[in-house]
């Protein structure tokens, strides 16, 4: 995976421009959907070898860069879907770049109980984000059942571990710390 990617480039040099703290997610979701929705098919393009991957996988964008913004490409398998989870208390955007995804979104109760809220559908260039711990809980799947579905998910530092939820048959919710393992580095 050598050769040149001009769209995620330019895709991480917005991220960047960007990366000041607490960015205005609304203006950078547009920005970023902007080079999508023009360059939808150069992307798939450059993007071909994830699109073949036969499981869930995050690959980062970029060098890691100490204390800023975050930014991920994962690679969601035919029908593949995650658990609830949350993102470690990170402010995140996420945006698909190739096929459909659903994010379905949860809250979580005085009580510690977990309850479904909306749901949101994204095709290339939609993106959907959250500015705290309390709205980034969600649950996402890959809304194909034959081809792999790639997006982008940029978050408000590193995203190292974070929670996943279970429903027990005793209708309480298990939390699971998981680690965010990541593939590689896409340049």
């Amino acid at each position: 995976m050598a050769y040149k990617r001009p769209h995620l480039k330019k895709l991480g040099e917005i991220v960047r421009a960007h990366d000041s703290g607490r960015p205005d997610l609304a203006l950078l979701a547009r920005e970023l959907g902007t080079v999508v929705h023009r360059h939808s098919l150069a992307l798939a393009d450059e993007l071909d070898a994830l699109r073949r991957a036969e499981r869930f996988e995050r690959w980062r964008l970029g060098a890691p860069r100490g204390e800023g913004a975050e930014v991920l490409i994962m690679v969601w398998p035919p029908n593949h879907a995650t658990p609830v989870h949350d993102h470690a208390g990170l402010w995140g955007l996420e945006m698909a770049l190739y096929g459909a995804l659903s994010v379905e979104n949860w809250q979580r109760g005085p009580d510690g109980s977990l309850s479904a809220g909306g749901r949101q559908w994204l095709g290339p260039g939609d993106a959907c984000w959250f500015e705290d711990a309390a709205s980034g809980l969600h649950r996402c799947r890959n809304l194909s059942r034959q081809a792999c579905a790639l997006s982008l998910h940029v978050y408000g530092g590193r995203l190292e571990h974070y929670l996943a939820y279970a429903p027990t048959p005793q209708a309480a919710w298990r939390t699971r710390r998981q680690r965010a393992r990541v593939i590689g580095q896409l340049a």
